[in-house]
């Protein structure tokens, strides 16, 4: 999907959403982040309508509209709400019960089209987890089973609504090094070979199905779905770890320039920075992956990050374990790469301004006058463990701060002696 089309549904959907529910607000005198050219305020005043930012400044200079909720944040820090840049929060409910489990369909007859959104349960219990510890927006995708493409992932808030904002087909889903080999037939090369056939089928599509329903290397369904990808429309997110993948990766871009492309995984990223910087590939990295948990991820380190950003890569930070349902924990990981020479600056934008730009979500990720306000109160640094939301604010709606987890803490923390049910007593 092209930057101008995801633009244009994002400003549709908040118009419609946001007209029976915004509300006007004040965030008064705390230390904002912006993520744009103003910087860090120490002592600023954001201020809310319609759903929008209308404008950030030093308090001293704010004026709060007349009726507008004040919160006050004094001694506290204010963010763009978090983006997790790759997660499959909202796709699983229970890991060892299949049927809720939408996340790959290894018995498909289909793959490129495959669309993610189709299984997303915005009543799942992670999200109201992930919300709660200030990321207001997840990427969603897929996993790989039947080859190397997984499908189409997409991009939704966390507020938990059954009709949250969904943009689908934000990006498609690559699987290359072990896993994509794997898939495709047990090489490197038969992943790359399979991998030109079919753009090429997609290339040809629908010249080449008119007689036939199947391509080279894909059907007439799934050609058809990996057109936008094929044509620079869509965002190719490739998974791969290995330095020699990743140099592969660029140079199949060096030969294909039409294509846009992320890579997710990259934990040898390091070793092949420059090239990475100079190729203008942003990579989505778990900073805390610093284990060589296979042949593919050897050279692994917490640096990885910081390495990367110096070079001038473009890097998110993600947590890649169990990312159907911890997907927050992206904050600590940003605050690990912190520890490991990645800057505070760097860490923030990681989670904020870098994924916003990967996947085009414009008004995302910054606070400025016509942001979106997807806006969150701290009570401390966002990147220490310690820290925790005061409040979560979607499109300029106070979010809920209640989980099922938080529900069965009240629920069981003063429990009243006389009524716990009758017991055995053993004699």
């Amino acid at each position: 999907m092209s930057a101008l089309r995801l633009t244009a549904l994002i400003a549709a959907t908040v118009g419609l959403a946001l007209s029976a529910s915004a509300q006007s607000l004040a965030i008064v005198g705390g230390k904002v982040w912006t993520g744009t050219s103003q910087g860090t305020l120490e002592n600023g005043t954001v201020i809310i309508a319609d759903g929008q930012v209308v404008s950030v400044g030093p308090a001293s200079a704010a004026t709060v509209p007349a009726g507008a909720l004040v919160v006050d944040a004094k001694g506290k820090w204010v963010t763009p709400g978090f983006i997790s840049a790759f997660s499959r929060t909202g796709m699983v409910e229970v890991d060892a019960e299949e049927s809720t489990d939408d996340t790959s369909a290894s018995s498909s007859d289909y793959s490129v089209a495959l669309d993610a959104a189709d299984g997303f349960n915005p009543d799942a219990t992670a999200i109201d987890v992930t919300r709660i510890e200030g990321i207001t927006r997840i990427v969603v995708a897929p996993e790989a089973s039947s080859n190397l493409f997984a499908g189409q992932g997409f991009i939704t808030d966390t507020s938990g609504a059954v009709d949250s904002d969904i943009i689908r087909g934000a990006f498609l889903l690559v699987s290359l090094g072990e896993r994509g080999a794997s898939l495709a037939g047990g090489s490197r090369s038969a992943a790359w070979a399979q991998l030109r056939a079919a753009l090429d089928d997609a290339a040809s599509y629908p010249a080449r199905y008119i007689a036939s329903n199947d391509g080279t290397a894909l059907n007439r369904v799934d050609a058809g779905a990996l057109r936008a990808a094929a044509t620079g429309d869509e965002l190719i997110l490739i998974e791969a770890q290995k330095a020699t993948d990743l140099l592969a990766i660029m140079e199949f871009a060096r030969q294909n320039p039409a294509l846009r492309i992320a890579i997710v995984g990259a934990d040898e990223g390091w070793r092949v920075a420059p090239q990475l910087a100079a190729a203008g590939i942003p990579v989505i990295v778990d900073a805390f992956s610093n284990l060589p948990a296979s042949f593919e991820q050897l050279a692994a380190t917490s640096e990885n990050a910081a390495r990367l950003v110096d070079a001038g890569v473009k890097v998110a930070i993600v947590n890649l374990g169990d990312n159907s349902h911890q997907a927050r924990l992206a904050i600590q990981v940003a605050g690990n790469a912190v520890a490991n020479g990645m800057s505070h600056e760097d860490a923030m934008r990681a989670l904020t301004t870098v994924p916003a730009g990967i996947f085009g979500m414009q008004g995302l990720g910054v606070i400025g006058p016509g942001a979106r306000a997807d806006v969150v109160v701290w009570d401390g640094d966002p990147l220490e463990i310690t820290t925790s939301p005061d409040d979560v604010l979607i499109d300029g709606v106070i979010q809920s701060k209640e989980t099922r987890q938080t529900e069965l803490r009240d629920r069981y923390l003063k429990l009243d002696e006389h009524n716990r049910p009758l017991a055995y007593v053993k004699p």
